[in-house]
């Protein structure tokens, strides 16, 4: 699907219009299963405020999979290509920020409420595929459709997303990758979808990307927040000291838990 997307001269009209129509549909879908679980959500809200243990590994992974790595940029390239710039969209671009961040992170707290509800139950998930066994145990036949539906979802807007922001990187660098970009996408989702095919292992994939976009989440903060004080990059704009100061905290935080969670990251595929 992502190759037939990029393969119409307006591939990124299609792009926009499928991730607004693939995020609403997971949230749905996630949504209603989540609350036919019953989850314990006042568990829930306190173990995540005041949590009886902390997993280091877990708060990297999801830290990544939300700001993390550089999926976080495929928004504003989009802008830039659209022709969205300049401090008179600076609302727009904060809006378009703002809601990507709420929805990936609606999705996650459904998708963790509605796991969370069969665990409870004291019922036991499949290790190779803990997430489809949640949907199938919540509504039974039809949850793993849902599931299903969700994972095509979730799929095909990481897959456009990723091999859209990447190329984008590389076409500001190199003529041909410009002249030449949807090629490229197409060859980046083909190479992406071998290296699947042959070595597998989808779980511990998806962990270890979560987990690498965290450890590049305070590189790219760092260069970011550096920026946003050079008058030659952000022009007559002013960046908020307080929003400055809490962004190295976050730095420090993320690199921390990043560098502790290195030695985890080797066991995965032992």
């Amino acid at each position: 699907m992502g190759v037939i997307i990029f393969s119409f001269k307006s591939a990124t009209k299609l792009m926009d219009k499928l991730t607004q129509i693939l995020g609403a549909m997971m949230i749905l879908l996630i949504g209603y299963v989540a609350f036919s679980t019953n989850p314990p959500v006042g568990t829930a809200v306190k173990e995540t405020f005041v949590p009886s243990s902390i997993n280091l590994m877990a708060i990297i992974t999801l830290i990544g999979g939300t700001v993390g790595g550089y999926i976080m940029f495929s928004g504003g390239h989009r802008l830039i290509d659209a022709g969205i710039v300049g401090e008179e969209n600076l609302p727009q671009v904060n809006k378009s920020a703002i809601l990507g961040m709420s929805v990936a992170t609606i999705v996650k707290i459904f998708l963790f409420l509605a796991v969370l509800g069969i665990v409870s139950l004291g019922n036991q998930l499949d290790a190779g595929n803990p997430a489809a066994d949640a949907f199938k145990i919540a509504a039974g036949t039809v949850g793993y459709k849902i599931f299903g539906l969700v994972f095509l979802a979730a799929a095909l807007t990481s897959i456009v997303g990723a091999a859209y922001t990447s190329v984008s990187f590389l076409k500001t660098l190199f003529k041909v990758v410009k002249d030449y970009e949807n090629l490229f996408i197409i060859g980046f989702i083909v190479v992406s979808t071998l290296i699947l095919i042959f070595l597998g292992k989808p779980v511990k994939l998806l962990v270890l990307a979560g987990s690498l976009n965290g450890l590049i989440l305070p590189i790219t903060l760092s260069i970011t927040l550096i920026a946003s004080k050079k008058a030659e990059i952000v022009g007559k704009y002013k960046h908020s000291n307080i929003l400055f100061l809490l962004g190295w905290v976050v730095v420090v935080v993320t690199a921390y838990i990043g560098v502790q969670s290195l030695s985890k990251l080797a066991g995965l595929f032992a």
